[in-house]
């Protein structure tokens, strides 16, 4: 009797214990998965946790928002540097996520009778890099997406006496990319200025030329306009990211020097009489 009720515990606690190890087995899984899909979440909840696979930190980004890029200049912008422009308010480019990247562009055609005519093409590009733990900060990201762009520029189809410098005094850092592009419809000067503002990256190109016989427009007029309004489009980055944190509308606000030195210098109005027909990014 003593023996048979023995033999019965022992059985009874061998079936325990693979019910045992199997559960165990199930909560051990249950976590590992949890945490893999944790960890390759949105580019924002893994800069929110501070460190990559290896452990490294990443900084939160500077910047959340972009302005609207049709709003990155000012009409007056517009106005002193696409004469007889189609359209003031712009012409916005799609794109598949706002809140990251946007543009917007210009056009217009200056026709002077029988001296020609003097086409200008005005176009601001807008992006703008989360932290990631994996890709790196926003900063960083950033910076690389400028070279990027200051490379797309100088390899340009057909582009002649191609000229690029580091310049001061547009956000956190910008180069200037210039040169020529002969076409059938005339001889085009092209400026591309690449700024970066923490996180954000400001691309802003403007090209232009002289039709049916007028004078070819003046590039060093041309880089110093672009410049200016690059400079201001920094602005509109930085002054709609300081209303954001303030929960303010930035709207109506215009954006201040400080901010674009974030922008001091306003385009001449005699920069030149515009063109160009790049393709719009």
């Amino acid at each position: 009797m003593h023996r048979s009720a023995r033999f019965t515990r022992i059985l009874a606690a061998c079936a325990a214990v693979p019910v045992i190890l199997t559960a165990a087995a199930c909560s051990s899984d249950s976590g590992k998965d949890d945490g893999g899909k944790s960890d390759a979440g949105s580019p924002s909840s893994n800069a929110s946790s501070g460190k990559d696979g290896g452990g490294a930190t990443v900084a939160k980004a500077a910047f959340d928002e972009l302005p609207e890029p049709c709003k990155a200049l000012s009409g007056k912008t517009i106005d002193d540097l696409v004469h007889e422009v189609d359209d003031k308010s712009g012409k916005a480019g799609s794109s598949d996520d706002t809140d990251t990247t946007g543009s917007c562009y210009w056009k217009g055609l200056d026709t002077d009778g029988t001296k020609g005519s003097q086409y200008r093409w005005l176009h601001v590009n807008l992006q703008r890099y989360d932290s990631d733990a994996t890709l790196g900060s926003g900063d960083k990201r950033a910076k690389a997406q400028l070279q990027k762009k200051v490379d797309e520029a100088k390899a340009t189809e057909g582009a002649k006496n191609v000229k690029s410098e580091a310049v001061s005094g547009i956000g956190d850092e910008a180069v200037v990319v210039r040169f020529d592009q002969k076409k059938k419809e005339g001889d085009f000067k092209n400026q591309r200025v690449v700024a970066r503002v923490e996180n954000a990256v400001v691309v802003l190109d403007f090209n232009g030329a002289g039709l049916a016989g007028a004078k070819t427009p003046g590039a060093d007029d041309m880089v110093k306009d672009a410049q200016a309004a690059a400079k201001e489009a920094v602005a509109s980055v930085v002054a709609a990211n300081k209303a954001g944190a303030s929960g303010e509308d930035d709207s109506s606000e215009k954006p201040s020097d400080e901010a674009g030195d974030k922008a001091s210098d306003k385009p001449s109005s005699k920069a030149s009489k515009k063109s160009g027909n790049k393709k719009a990014e």
